[in-house]
C-alpha cells in the first residue's frame, strides 16, 4: 500500500518553530519515524512539503497516477481558509486525513476552523507528530476496510 505524506506551509521549520507548541524534532526525523512505522505495517510512503498551495494541489491531483492509495495531509495554516485545497480534495478519488500537530481546538480561535476537514476521511490534531502515526494506521485500516 503507498500513501503520500503531504506537509503545508512553515512545517519545512519544525524543530525550529515555537517548540513549545510544534516539539523540537525535524521534519526530517519526522519523516524517519514514519518510515519506520511503514516498515513494520508494510507500507510504502512519500513525503512532499511546500509552502506554496499550487505545489500541494499538483500533488494531490497527480497522486493517484502515481499509484497513491492514501494521503495524509498537514495542511499548515492552508487549512482555514484555501478552498481551492478542498476543492483539491474534493476533486480526487483518494482517502485524506487531516493532521495537525497542535490541538488547534485550544489554540486561536480562527485555528478552529477547517475548510478541508468536511472533504477528508478523517481529522487527527493535537498529538504531536504521533499524529502522523496514527493518521498512517487509520489510513491503511480504511483502505483494507473499503476493499
Amino acid at each position: 500500500m503507498k500513501i503520500l505524506v503531504l506537509n503545508g506551509p512553515n512545517l519545512n521549520l519544525l524543530g525550529e518553530r515555537e517548540p513549545g507548541i510544534y516539539g523540537e524534532d525535524s521534519l526530517e526525523q519526522l519523516e524517519k519515524n514514519l518510515d519506520h512505522v511503514c516498515q513494520e505495517e508494510e507500507l510504502e510512503v512519500d513525503f512532499f512539503q511546500s509552502n506554496y498551495e499550487g505545489a500541494l494541489l499538483d500533488a494531490l491531483h497527480g497522486a493517484k497516477e502515481k499509484g497513491y492509495e492514501g494521503i495524509i495531509m498537514n495542511p499548515g495554516a492552508f487549512t482555514h481558509y484555501s478552498i481551492a485545497l478542498r476543492d483539491g480534495i474534493a476533486s480526487i478519488d483518494l482517502p485524506v486525513v487531516e493532521v495537525h500537530i497542535s490541538n488547534v481546538y485550544a489554540r486561536e480561535e480562527f485555528r478552529s476552523k477547517s475548510v478541508t476537514a468536511p472533504v477528508s476521511i478523517g481529522q487527527i490534531t493535537g498529538f504531536g507528530l504521533y499524529g502522523y502515526e496514527l493518521a498512517l494506521l487509520a489510513i491503511k485500516q480504511y483502505i483494507q476496510r473499503r476493499g
